[in-house]
């Protein structure tokens, strides 16, 4: 399985807020946010790991060097990274896409902080998934505390019908419930729809999302209890109560 994260932001309102490290470099437990995705990937059988960083500071990159030549708690690590400034998240998203290979893959966004025993779950429903020729599987929360979250609508069997800045309705399938989780699980075809949005000058994540919609691809829903973005200096209290010890 290779995996890819977005750690390209600029972490502005964490800096702001007097959190003096890059964003990837940031402590959840003592961990660093890049080392704690590593660690998890490579736990579920990573053959790849593709990370973008920005080029406003070398402190992530020299980190991500470190991690290359001498590897994350004793082991060698199949990471590859690309340091390089981008518009947005699905910028971002592009330039991993020039290094990932015909298969599936799992992309996150650095911040993302969900139980690693549900991770494990959502890697193997995706790979199931898959198999039954489905095209993607997003991680989705009814748990919101997103300034601007993105709705996820689903039909009854968490088929994916929409993503929506507003919530759709009031019963739980038609976007009302679930919101996006920042975990991607999608076939090498997504690319394709990628390329496109590149093309037309489109960008954001959310934007992606609704044109892998508009294109027919495939989609599912796997609910995680609960996801957490590592957005203020708050955020990490939260992710350490949430994570506990």
């Amino acid at each position: 399985m290779e995996y890819a994260i977005i750690a390209a932001g600029e972490g502005s309102r964490l800096a702001h807020e007097g959190v003096g490290l890059p964003k990837p470099l940031v402590k959840v437990h003592g961990e660093a946010l890049i080392d704690r995705l590593i660690r998890i990937f490579m736990d579920n059988g990573a053959s790849a790991i593709h990370v973008i960083c920005n080029d406003l500071t070398t402190q992530v990159s020299e980190h991500l060097s470190i991690l290359k030549s001498e590897g994350l708690n004793g082991r060698e690590l199949p990471l590859d990274f690309t340091i390089k400034t981008t518009p947005s998240s699905m910028h971002s998203f592009y330039e991993l896409s020039k290094h990932l290979g015909n298969g599936p893959f799992i992309l996150t966004t650095v911040d993302t902080i969900f139980r690693e025993e549900e991770f494990s779950d959502y890697v193997r429903t995706f790979q199931q998934s898959t198999a039954d020729g489905y095209d993607g599987l997003m991680g989705v929360t009814d748990y919101i505390d997103d300034e601007k979250p993105l709705y996820v609508g689903t039909d009854a069997a968490m088929n994916i019908t929409g993503f929506y800045d507003e919530p759709q309705g009031d019963n739980q399938n038609d976007g009302a419930k679930y919101i996006s989780g920042g975990i991607y699980g999608l076939t090498h075809q997504s690319i394709s729809t990628l390329n496109h949005c590149m093309a037309k000058g489109m960008s954001r994540m959310r934007n992606f999302q609704r044109s892998l919609v508009a294109d027919n691809l495939r989609l599912r829903a796997w609910p995680f209890s609960k996801v957490l973005d590592i957005d203020h200096k708050t955020d990490i209290a939260k992710a350490e109560a949430f994570l506990g010890k």
